[in-house]
């Protein structure tokens, strides 16, 4: 996504669960912090089956984009490209973010690039897998 003067959607970047980055947004600043809020949340409900934390601790979703619409774009990548759910992930994260109300729409991309590392996996996630 090209960032230019006239673009006016609202964009978290999730280059690390606690970084955020905003852009102007014809959405209400009340609304949109409502909407960013329960779409973090709902992403935390998704789990990796094979590691015992949420995607969105896990590092997994990179970037979140809340358009004037209210639909919402997400890139997401997996631990592993070979990932046996990487066909189902996305469906059960666009389940998760539909269920926010006000949300239009929901678009999951999948990306590998940059490739996830553990690098990606806050406090929260690597306390439960017992890495910190």
């Amino acid at each position: 996504m090209t960032d230019t003067p006239q673009d006016t959607d609202q964009t978290v970047e999730a280059t690390a669960p606690q970084e955020t980055e905003a852009k102007t947004s014809s959405i209400p600043q009340e609304e949109l912090a409502r909407l960013t809020d329960d779409i973090v949340s709902a992403l935390k409900t998704v789990y990796d089956p094979e590691i015992p934390a949420d995607i969105y601790e896990l590092g997994l979703i990179y970037k979140v984009d809340i358009e004037d619409d209210r639909s919402v774009k997400i890139d997401m990548t997996l631990t592993a490209p070979g990932c046996p759910v990487a066909g189902e992930m996305p469906g059960w994260v666009q389940n998760a973010v539909s269920t926010v109300e006000g949300v239009s729409n929901v678009e999951v991309t999948m990306v590998f690039d940059p490739p996830w590392t553990p690098d990606r996996m806050s406090e929260e996630a690597q306390f439960a897998v017992g890495w910190y």
